[in-house]
């Protein structure tokens, strides 16, 4: 196993303008039994031809000792984990996109016969060669020309759902911590049922008079076990002295996704008091 970044993008200072790559929509795909298919829009819109290759990978999002999340990923997933990596593929795996151009990348699933009920997993990696930067300050002695080629990674989830698909999560070793005007939390999320949660947290720090002092909200997929560190800053940027409380609340609630396509579940709330001395 080893940690990959959920998305990667190499450049060189200011070269990250020109790297602009391809726009890709959804961000992330739900295919359906019944339907074993689904797709992906990509969008160029810069001026120069876009080259991209599509590969697949199996991988969920894990975090760290310090709380960092990061996607693990398995070369070579066995039956013990939900994998869809053997039976769903992506066409065209090579295009090029032109400019202003809108391209359409499909994936058709295979899935083996008596694959059971429950919930498969994925990812899209989308490669875009987006451009070629000039690398200055090399004595041009020789007339040859240095450079670098940029290359922007996307990489997002497909969920493959087979019969009837539930999920659930539960909370626990809810902390915090303030870090000069930074209020730090932990807290250890544990996926329920055969799907992944896909939700929101939010976060919310309350004075004695239950005035809000800092809130946070941040979208979460938890496949197995997490226990994210998140961070915001407080205002005003030094609490007084005395007892304050955190909020900490996780529902299954995303703006960004089709209400159809994400699982509903109980929310799940736990609250922590914080001492300023």
């Amino acid at each position: 196993m080893r940690a990959l970044g959920v998305a990667c993008v190499l450049a060189l200072g200011s070269a990250s303008l020109a790297a602009q790559g391809v726009m890709v929509a959804p961000h992330a795909v739900f295919i359906d039994h019944r339907v074993r298919g689904g797709s992906v829009l990509l969008y160029n819109p810069g001026t120069e031809p876009v080259e991209v290759t599509i590969s697949t990978l199996f991988g969920y999002p894990v975090t760290d000792s310090t709380g960092s999340i990061a996607l693990r990923t398995v070369e070579a997933p066995d039956s013990t984990l939900p994998s869809a990596l053997a039976w769903i593929q992506a066409f065209p795996r090579r295009l090029t996109v032109a400019p202003r151009e809108r391209q359409t990348v499909r994936l058709l699933a295979r899935p083996p016969v008596g694959l059971a009920d429950g919930e498969y997993w994925l990812r899209l990696v989308i490669a875009a060669q987006a451009g070629h930067v000039p690398i200055t300050g090399v004595g041009d002695t020789t007339a040859i020309r240095v450079g670098l080629t940029l290359e922007v990674r996307t990489i997002i989830g497909v969920n493959y759902r087979k019969g009837p698909v539930t999920t659930g999560l539960a909370l626990s070793h809810v902390r915090a911590q303030l870090i000069g005007d930074t209020l730090v939390t932990w807290g250890r999320l544990e996926r329920r049922g055969n799907a992944a949660f896909i939700g929101m947290i939010h976060e919310t720090l309350v004075d004695s008079t239950g005035t809000v002092r800092a809130s946070y909200n941040s979208p979460i997929g938890v496949y197995f076990t997490m226990e994210p560190r998140l961070a915001t800053v407080v205002a005003p940027p030094r609490l007084p002295r005395g007892r304050y409380w955190l909020r900490y609340e996780v529902v299954t609630e995303r703006e960004d996704l089709d209400p159809a396509v994400v699982l509903k579940a109980p929310a799940v709330r736990d609250s922590v008091q914080l001492v300023v001395p």
